[in-house]
């Protein structure tokens, strides 16, 4: 079930298309106040915010589901999740996906301001950090080169130096996971994070 490269080109064409609201939603809101004051409201109220908030919390906690699954085989106390550690990883993948189109959905394009404009961008940076560590990730596991690159054996001796095929791909792949795991850990910590002063905020000046 693990997506392989062109799938995952096609998913982050999907992503784009579902970022672009964002982009445009300054325009297309002031038409909805407009032409549509009555839809709009009803994209604003209590309930729909409600409804599609915990929509979106649903895919948050389905996200975490992988960490569970993956660190669980460390503890003592093991989780009974079902599946293959590579369905959980496919399955985060596409989860991932359809959270960005909820919170499109939640939001209705909209940045928000102040904590809530900051939150939607950690998030953003949240997607990406995924999105470009697997793409580049899958892109070198599925290519038939074993080397990247090249180096040279004596540093600062180009002419007569011996050069090396460059990088093996399970060092190149090891040091790639190394940086996006890291940095996309570091910002779903953040996330969740502001997720609970979202939530709090959002109940205490209902």
């Amino acid at each position: 079930m693990k997506p392989n490269f062109s799938t995952l080109i096609i998913l982050t064409f999907v992503c784009v298309a579902l970022l672009t609201p964002f982009a445009l939603s300054s325009m297309y809101i002031e038409v909805l106040r407009e032409d549509a004051f009555d839809l709009l409201q009803l994209l604003q109220g209590n309930l729909y915010k409600q409804i599609t908030g915990f929509t979106a919390l649903a895919f948050v906690f389905l996200e975490m589901a992988l960490t569970l699954r993956k660190r669980s085989r460390g503890w003592k106390i093991k989780i009974p999740l079902p599946g293959s550690m590579q369905f959980w990883r496919s399955l985060h993948i596409f989860a991932g996906v359809g959270l960005l189109g909820i919170t499109l959905v939640h939001t209705i394009g909209a940045n928000g301001f102040n904590f809530n404009a900051v939150f939607l961008w950690v998030f953003f940076f949240v997607t990406l950090s995924a999105l470009v560590g697997v793409v580049a990730e899958t892109g070198i596991v599925e290519s038939p080169q074993r080397y990247f690159g090249l180096q040279l054996a004596k540093a600062g001796k180009v002419e007569g130096s011996k050069q090396t095929p460059g990088i093996p791909k399970g060092k190149l792949i090891r040091s790639l996971r190394s940086l996006w795991l890291t940095t996309h850990i570091f910002l779903v910590s953040v996330f969740c994070v502001m997720l609970v002063i979202h939530i709090f905020l959002a109940y205490y000046y209902q």
